[in-house]
């Protein structure tokens, strides 16, 4: 893991293997580092854990660094973020394609609630400034956003949005609605809604398993086959949380948050890809990969 040459190497060998595209943005002139390039310099250094730009610079070899300034290699990659997304979903089902997913949620701070109130960390817009919320499994107040995400049973992630810390999960159902159809979703007591499952069934054959509560009417406990497979996007949210430090925040502004986020979840999903190119199993995460 720590030849960043190498790194580098093998995950442009992938994305090449998807896309013939070299850049995607419009510019005037022909860049020396291109779009894909520019993308894979970026996995590499979620992938080796190097979350600081400066350090990232200091280390890259010669031959990239000195194509591209570090301010512009910044600026490129926030252009770049509706095209990075789309390579994601492209390697996400070549991994996996099932008709069964898992949705769940996780806090994501971007600092301590002490500090909120005169705090300007993404607050250069109001609708998505952060604020506010609640964390049940975790019986904490915090301040910042919620990541939504949807993954197969695999532990492959097809779908995460951002929402401010006070959405409540039920809400990104909606979102769920309007992507999806003829599949099941598990997920947890926080999506129990007759009135969702109803209209999801009905409106996009959507059946989403959810446990019910022990006061509740006719309770009846969930299959253990669902509690065991929900518990895959948990151990996704972990890997995040552990080697990919995504609750670490430098951002000072949304769009660089949300860039954060995306590298860090599209860098796992290269990881998962390249593990099945080479017939291992695609969760082993912490590995060499050239």
């Amino acid at each position: 893991m720590n030849n960043i040459e190498a790194s580098y190497e093998k995950i442009l060998e992938v994305l090449q293997s998807i896309t013939v595209e070299m850049n995607f943005l419009n510019q005037k002139r022909k860049p020396r580092l291109s779009d894909i390039e520019l993308i894979s310099i970026d996995l590499t250094s979620i992938y080796m854990s190097i979350d600081s730009e400066y350090q990232l610079f200091r280390i890259l070899p010669h031959s990239l660094k000195t194509r591209i300034e570090r301010s512009v290699y910044n600026r490129r990659k926030r252009a770049l973020f509706y095209h990075r997304e789309s390579l994601r979903k492209v390697l996400a089902n070549k991994i996996s394609t099932q008709d069964h997913f898992i949705v769940d949620s996780m806090p994501l701070e971007v600092c301590k609630l002490s500090r909120s109130s005169r705090s300007c960390i993404c607050k250069e817009d109001y609708q998505t400034a952060p604020d506010k919320g609640y964390c049940a499994s975790q019986s904490t107040n915090y301040y910042g956003y919620k990541l939504h995400a949807v993954c197969t049973i695999d532990g492959v992630f097809t779908d995460f949005d951002l929402t401010q810390a006070s959405v409540h999960d039920i809400h990104y159902l909606k979102d769920i609605k309007s992507i999806y159809e003829n599949c099941t979703v598990l997920a947890d007591k926080g999506y129990l809604s007759v009135d969702y499952q109803r209209d999801l069934f009905s409106s996009n054959q959507i059946r989403l398993e959810v446990p019910m509560r022990r006061n509740q009417k006719d309770y009846k406990p969930q299959a253990y086959v669902f509690r065991k497979s929900r518990k895959r996007i948990e151990t996704l949210f972990s890997q995040l949380c552990d080697q990919f430090m995504i609750r670490r925040n430098y951002a000072k502004s949304f769009d660089g948050f949300k860039n954060r986020i995306l590298s860090k979840i599209m860098a796992l999903t290269v990881i998962q890809f390249i593990n099945k190119l080479n017939n291992r199993n695609i969760n082993n995460l912490k590995i060499s990969i050239a």
